[in-house]
């Protein structure tokens, strides 16, 4: 599959989860094919980054589910800091693991999880749609019902995946990009390299094959596919860009400056702009 055709599956009112973490292993292709498509009117659920930022600067979400959103090395998103200001989408923040427990219990196909995480914090003043249970056992302990984080499609970034959809992830953390793609009706696996199935062993160790083709309805190769954001061992998180990225967010003439020279065209026409970014910094 290319980009572009993965977009074309997907249809505005979904709810759409993002694999990654803050500004690490994004699906940016994938993202920036969304941006391209007309689908709108989202509900986005991702642990934040700059695929929130972009969705929101392009008024494409409608609810939000995210533990944060961060550039890692720029605290705060700004495109999201920005559209929440102007009360732009709903927002439900959950803590991490609230996040993770939801994730869970939708690819277990149960309508939520009990956890500890959350009680006596401020996530259940922001989020009175939460409710408790109690434990049916001699504790009686109250917990938080996580609500199931069900999704109609999950977009994730890996190193490597084989043609059949199994994805293979390289660096020092696996995220919960598994999850995503079980909570998901439909999964669309990203990579920046689509190898024969014999070639996993010889990179990573077993546990390394994160994503099983089972749960997975199409592959793309898109090298630099998740650039800006980091895909190690890859590539590093690109921050020049980066800092560019939210230099151009605080300035409306600025970021139409940015879109017209970064985002205007299709994946190749992107990378081809990238490519001469960095050549001016160098």
């Amino acid at each position: 599959m290319t980009p572009d055709e993965v977009a074309g599956r997907l249809r505005s009112g979904m709810t759409i989860g993002i694999g990654g973490w803050g500004s690490r292993r994004k699906p940016m292709a994938l993202v920036r094919a969304l941006l391209r498509s007309d689908v709108t009117d989202l509900t986005v659920i991702s642990y934040g980054g700059p695929d929130v930022g972009l969705l929101a600067a392009a008024g494409k979400i409608r609810k939000l589910v995210a533990a944060f959103a961060t550039l890692d090395s720029i605290p705060l998103e700004p495109h999201f800091r920005a559209a929440r200001q102007r009360g732009d989408f709903e927002l439900t923040e959950l803590d991490e693991s609230m996040f993770m427990w939801g994730l869970t219990a939708a690819t277990h196909r149960l309508p939520f999880l009990p956890v500890r995480a959350g009680l006596g914090s401020d996530v259940m003043r922001v989020n009175p749609e939460l409710r408790t249970v109690t434990s049916p056992y001699a504790d009686g302990e109250e917990l938080v019902a996580v609500p199931a984080l069900r999704m109609d499609a999950a977009l994730v970034h890996v190193n490597r995946a084989d043609a059949r959809g199994n994805g293979q992830y390289l660096g020092p953390d696996p995220y919960f990009d598994d999850l995503f793609c079980d909570a998901a009706t439909d999964a669309y696996v990203s990579c920046e390299r689509i190898v024969p199935s014999t070639e996993f062993t010889a990179a990573g160790a077993p546990q390394t094959l994160l994503v099983g083709r089972q749960s997975v309805t199409g592959v793309v190769e898109t090298p630099n596919g998740a650039h800006f954001t980091s895909c190690v061992p890859d590539y590093g998180r690109d921050e020049p860009f980066q800092a560019a990225y939210a230099k151009a967010a605080a300035d409306p003439d600025a970021w139409r400056e940015f879109t017209a020279r970064f985002l205007s065209g299709d994946e190749d026409t992107y990378q081809a702009a990238v490519a001469a970014f960095a050549e001016e910094g160098a």
